[in-house]
């Protein structure tokens, strides 16, 4: 079996190569869609907490994060999203009450989509 590979990258090393890096490939998006998937699902519906951003809040409790930016009144992320304490320290006020405005947003969007089905 190694005899036929040599020969296979002697005569067709282009083929070979687009053949090993697209194996290489598909392994990378694999191991991350693995990791994503065992990661996300010990981490639903995790409450607030000062770390997050809007982005992990909304994927943790499978809402769009715009939407809960919108209706708590926060900004829209501009370059590297800020998490809440970023945010409460920006606008001058505890990290407390913009964990409440995020609660409330998510408690809305949850109650309008039916949200404690899964």
């Amino acid at each position: 079996m190694g005899q036929a590979m040599r020969q296979l990258f002697r005569r067709h090393p282009v083929a070979m190569g687009v053949l090993t890096l697209s194996l290489v490939l598909t392994l990378v998006f694999a191991l991350r869609l693995a990791t994503g998937a065992i990661y996300w699902s010990g981490h639903v519906r995790e409450p607030v907490q000062p770390w997050m951003t809007v982005g992990y809040v909304g994927k943790s409790w499978d809402l769009d994060p715009r939407e809960i930016d919108r209706i708590a009144g926060l900004p829209l992320p501009m370059g590297r999203p800020m998490t809440l304490q970023e945010i409460a320290r920006d606008r001058g006020v505890p990290v407390a009450d913009v964990i409440a405005a995020v609660e409330a947003a998510v408690a809305d969007l949850q109650a309008r989509t039916g949200g404690g089905q899964e």
